[in-house]
């Protein structure tokens, strides 16, 4: 079934297509909206409020050839927004659950957290738009035309931006070379 004809069903209440929608798009906005989060609980609750305002924007949603997931990238986005000026009045901290697997050493895991919150703090230094392009790009690993549609730029813009993020992550984490630390290689980009 095409996406076009799923939205339909969506939008007239079909719950199937509502659940298809939400199964095709869910791994991939967690995803976006983790890496921008202090953590994973925030994470799943964010996500869960993008798929409520997508069921209830479905009735006002139009197919006007911009992707449906840009859609759902723009709602991401607003909630993450909403959900550090909450956190900008009340800071909270994480109880946490052990987040990685039972095989892992405990020196392991000890490592792998401190990576991720290293990385964390990183990209939480860069502005809203630089997060949000460095997440699509390398987490999601959309393409830069992918990335520009759903930011409303151009491609060069994108690649503009992602660039001086770069730059600024690797001033950031005090490397003298610039690197994708999201997959781990280097790059002159």
């Amino acid at each position: 079934m095409s996406l076009e004809r799923l939205i339909q069903q969506a939008q007239a209440g079909d719950r199937e297509s509502i659940a298809t929608l939400y199964q095709t798009h869910v791994d991939r906005i967690y995803r976006y909206v983790y890496y921008r989060v202090p953590t994973e609980q925030d994470a799943q609750d964010l996500t869960a409020e993008v798929f409520v305002k997508m069921v209830e924007g479905l009735k006002n949603y139009r197919l006007t050839g911009v992707p449906f997931e840009a859609w759902l990238y723009r709602i991401a986005a607003a909630r993450v927004i909403d959900f550090r000026r909450r956190a900008n009045r009340r800071p909270q901290s994480e109880l946490t659950e052990n987040l990685f697997e039972e095989d892992t050493s405990p020196e392991g895991r000890l490592l792998n957290q401190q990576e991720v919150d290293v990385l964390r703090r990183a990209v939480a230094s860069l502005n809203e738009e630089q997060q949000t392009i460095l997440v699509l790009r390398f987490m999601e690993r959309k393409s830069h035309q992918e990335v520009a549609t759903i930011v409303h730029k151009s491609v060069s813009a994108v690649k503009s931006i992602q660039h001086r993020a770069l730059l600024q992550l690797a001033q950031v984490l005090g490397e003298t070379k610039v690197r994708h630390y999201l997959r781990g290689g280097q790059t002159d980009e």
